[in-house]
């Protein structure tokens, strides 16, 4: 796929984090699961258990600078699912520890509204993207999913590392448009500068938003 025609037709991008979250994520940066992790005061037995199996429910953790962070949960999820569906060899913990080492953007509101009906009643920070800005500064870190990799819930879709394809392997028609529609822009590790290429920050209830610029 050609940089522009994935800006043209994603010309932004949607991060949801907890309510609150955002003054944090502004200062610190974007933080994966193992980025978060490696800033935090968990014993090695605990990091096992958030980095590497499944999260039945979200983790409050402590950073080194005494100040809390939140693990989403890994609930769309499950052990036996996932081990029906991965390909080649590629066991659960491999695969948590796989997506746990990532930062995760919707492609489309459909996706972000989909996942924020999953949490009811609870608020989110809603992050706005420019993808252009983000691809600018971070193509080499990123990757493009078709379908949503930490969800087996209603149907585990057979996956495996290949399905996040860099920009230019991802599949496109004839007329550059994408085989299968993007679900996911995922970039490794962290996206520190997070701040520079968020547009807009919305708190938001599945998809009514409550408060349209609450910072």
């Amino acid at each position: 796929m050609r940089v522009d025609n994935l800006i043209a037709r994603y010309p932004v991008l949607y991060h949801m984090a907890e309510r609150g979250s955002w003054p944090s994520i502004r200062e610190r940066g974007l933080l994966s699961t193992t980025a978060s992790l490696d800033l935090a005061t968990v014993s090695a037995e605990t990091r096992i258990q958030l980095e590497s199996r499944r999260r039945p429910t979200s983790v409050t953790i402590t950073l080194e600078d005494e100040s809390a962070l939140v693990l989403r949960d890994q609930k769309p999820m499950s052990d036996a699912r996932l081990a029906n569906c991965l390909q080649d060899g590629i066991t659960p913990q491999q695969w948590y520890e796989f997506l746990n080492g990532k930062t995760f953007f919707w492609a489309t509101l459909a996706r972000l509204h989909t996942l924020l009906a999953a949490y009811g009643e609870q608020e989110h920070d809603v992050l706005i993207v420019d993808t252009q800005s983000l691809v600018r500064a971070h193509e080499a870190q990123m990757w493009l999913c078709h379908m949503n990799s930490g969800n087996t819930t209603p149907w585990a879709h057979p996956r495996n590392y290949d399905v996040f394809k860099r920009i230019d392997e991802y599949p496109v028609t004839s007329t550059g448009r994408p085989a299968k529609e993007i679900a996911e822009v995922v970039v490794d590790y962290s996206v520190p500068d997070i701040a520079k290429h968020v547009r807009e920050v919305r708190r938001m209830q599945g998809q009514e938003v409550t408060v349209a610029n609450p910072y």
